[in-house]
């Protein structure tokens, strides 16, 4: 598999973002770099703020202080600031959003219909956008291939699984072909067995990316998950990064508590979709990250384990398969 550039073309910066809900300090001072085709998993306690960090990644929680950058394909090499929601982000949480009364397919389909036309043409130019609707319904029952659902396009969402509901619902994320894609959660409320079969799922995606990669195209895909389980973040993403509260900020030279901050982001190994899960594989990184981000009894020394971009990880491998018992 090969290795990312030396200096690998980003698609998200956050600068000294600050974030607050009236006197309370939710996020302090957060420096994130995410490079194009990477997928970060987001990390941290619970009230620590990654939910707000990545609402203020879409555009609808805006930072009070700092700045969040895009860096789009094609586009000037500074990037361009996040001033709100826009088509080139797409988010996923863990309580899916899909209308009851269209089906996979049409549900879909209606990011590109919001996205492409309005309700004068809809209703002015009927038969241009009847042509225009069948196009769009052809993409989404392409995007629902790819996401194992083609058996699933004509049904609606109350005869659907949990887990094939979690898919459609990522499958109008990818439709709109995000600069970034964040997951919110997005396995929590399922059962076991159908978790996996979602994190498989996130792993293929990122094989079409390592594909990419060999064949000299940009990959496609670029993911944030939030998640609370260490085994999940550190299996999908190829870079665990832990937000705390947690953390000696009078070190950092603050006079009052700013808020949480990142205090570990290290790169995690790559696994093959449907390879075995070997976690002990990663045991040792799982309980380096409940120290240096968990613990409440520990104020983390802030930069001690945010390592990625001083020592750049080595080319990323998939891990083999555990050898027959």
């Amino acid at each position: 598999m090969p290795s990312l550039p030396p200096d690998p073309p980003l698609a998200l910066e956050c600068r000294g973002v600050h974030h607050a809900f009236g006197p309370k300090r939710v996020l302090g001072d957060i420096n994130l770099k995410v490079a194009r085709g990477q997928f970060l998993s987001l990390v941290g306690p619970s009230g620590c703020g990654k939910s707000t960090l990545l609402r203020a990644i879409v555009g609808t929680h805006p930072p009070r202080r700092g700045q969040i950058l895009l860096f789009r394909q094609g586009e000037p090499a500074g990037g361009c600031p996040v001033d709100g929601p826009g088509r080139d982000r797409g988010i996923v949480y863990q309580h899916y959003s899909l209308f009851p009364f269209l089906t996979a397919e049409q549900n879909v389909a209606v990011g590109l219909m919001l996205d492409r036309t309005t309700i004068p043409y809809r209703c002015f130019q009927w038969g241009k956008w009847r042509r225009l609707r069948r196009e769009h319904c052809r993409q989404a029952a392409e995007v629902l291939v790819r996401l194992k659902l083609e058996d699933a396009r004509r049904l609606y969402p109350q005869e659907m699984s949990g887990g094939m509901r979690q898919r459609v619902a990522l499958a109008q994320a990818l439709i709109m072909k995000p600069e970034i894609i964040l997951l919110d959660e997005p396995f929590g409320a399922l059962d076991e067995a159908t978790r996996e079969d979602l994190q498989n799922m996130l792993l293929e995606l990122y094989d079409e990316n390592v594909r990419a990669r060999q064949q000299g195209r940009d990959p496609a895909h670029t993911l944030i998950i939030v998640t609370h389980e260490l085994n999940e973040a550190i299996y999908v993403g190829d870079r665990v990064v832990g937000l705390s509260q947690y953390w000696d900020w009078r070190r950092a030279g603050f006079d009052q508590f700013p808020g949480s901050t990142i205090v570990y982001d290290k790169a995690s190994p790559v696994f093959k979709p449907d390879s075995a899960r070997r976690f002990e594989a990663f045991a040792r990184q799982r309980e380096e990250i409940r120290r240096a981000v968990f613990d409440p009894n520990v104020l983390q020394e802030r930069d001690l384990h945010v390592t990625y971009w001083n020592n750049p990880p080595s080319p990323p491998a998939h891990l083999p398969p555990s050898p027959a018992p």
